[in-house]
């Protein structure tokens, strides 16, 4: 099973390096990988040709030190399959580096750029984000689920350092303020307990767009099962080649894309059943280069959450609409008191800002 990792990349030379490193690590390495680079400037591309040449000219012991560099996993595990494919890499790299004009710059364009460029044979297309860290099995584990769920259409991985799971420790918790799932449990975020309180929680599992949308935000305990789930996080996910070869990333996502991942997952279900890997694992770092203001943020968020919610339940009843809009106000009055209840005020207005004009656009201008 061929797979193809398409990594896109804005100004974050130093994540997208630390990424490769583990991707170079793994157990079973990709057939190719895509860098798909939207940079203003050559900084990406300064550091993967130094990459590629520490990769082909340094001692192998050497390359191994420098592939566990700044990472939280072994340097010593599989030393022997790391050697191989450093050596077979040096004579025939898998990398191929594209830096792509301003007319393809952002999220969504850079995407379907990379999807253009896989080779015939690929039978996986993965996606990652540029600011994450690969578990050594990452691309190994990631083969037997699709190996083992034949009617996948698309797996997410899970981010091990935000998983926020423990297991069960009594016999009752306060249904408002925690989340029960197996013989597991999750404190819930003060937004989610209002949510409880006031009736306006999600009636679905995680990972599943409720009716009047706005679902569950954290993912599942790491027990090493698969979970059908609607929604794939941009951060890790992939899919068989014959859904990209059929949909691609909408071009209504421009610029960041926040939420193009919920939007494609959502379309990709028309294929079979998306599932999330919970021994698929790595780790996310929110790198803040690259991002938005936040005003340009909230507003996103309300305007795209809408397009998503919408693409799932293109014709809701009127109760889910009222919902949707009593959770969207919620939402954005909690970002308005934030300005008093922590320390960054200023962000917090700005984006709490942000999402009211966006709740006041829907009015005249909504999305298509």
């Amino acid at each position: 099973m061929n797979i193809s990792l398409i990594i896109c990349t804005y100004m974050r030379p130093e994540p997208l390096s630390r990424l490769l490193e583990t991707v170079m690590s793994q157990t079973h390495v990709p057939a190719e990988i895509l860098i798909i680079d939207g940079s203003t400037d050559d900084a990406t591309q300064l550091i993967l040709d130094k990459f590629n040449s520490i990769s082909n000219s340094i001692a192998r012991s050497e390359v191994i030190e420098r592939l566990f560099l700044n990472s939280s996993f072994n340097p010593n595990a599989r030393s022997e399959v790391l050697e191989d494919r450093l050596s077979s890499s040096a004579s025939n790299s898998i990398i191929s580096y594209y830096k792509v004009p301003p007319e393809h710059r952002g999220l969504t364009k850079q995407r379907n750029y990379g999807i253009e460029r896989v080779r015939e044979d690929i039978d996986i297309v993965a996606f990652l984000d540029d600011d994450t860290v690969l578990d050594q099995l990452y691309f190994e584990n990631l083969k037997k689920a699709f190996l083992e769920l034949p009617d996948a259409s698309g797996i997410g991985g899970i981010a091990t350092n935000e998983n926020r799971w423990k297991k069960k420790a009594q016999k009752k918790y306060d249904k408002h303020h925690y989340y029960i799932f197996e013989d597991h449990v999750i404190k819930e975020s003060t937004r989610n307990v209002l949510r409880n309180k006031l009736h306006l929680g999600s009636n679905e599992l995680p990972g599943v767009l409720p009716s009047y949308s706005h679902g569950r935000t954290f993912s599942y305990p790491i027990t090493g099962k698969y979970y059908p789930v609607d929604l794939i996080v941009g951060m890790s996910m992939s899919f068989r080649k014959k859904v990209v070869d059929q949909i691609k990333f909408s071009k209504f996502f421009e610029g960041y894309g926040l939420y193009e991942d919920a939007d494609f997952s959502l379309r990709a279900l028309s294929f079979g059943q998306n599932y999330l890997a919970t021994n698929v694992q790595l780790e996310h770092h929110h790198d803040a280069a690259g991002r938005p203001n936040k005003y340009r943020y909230g507003k996103m968020v309300v305007r795209n959450g809408w397009y998503v919610w919408r693409v799932k339940h293109p014709n809701p009843s009127f109760k889910n609409k009222i919902k949707w809009y009593q959770i969207t106000i919620l939402l954005t009055t909690i970002r308005f008191l934030n300005i008093f209840t922590t320390n960054e005020r200023k962000e917090a207005f700005t984006e709490a800002i942000g999402r009211t004009v966006g709740i006041l656009s829907l009015l005249f201008n909504k999305p298509k």
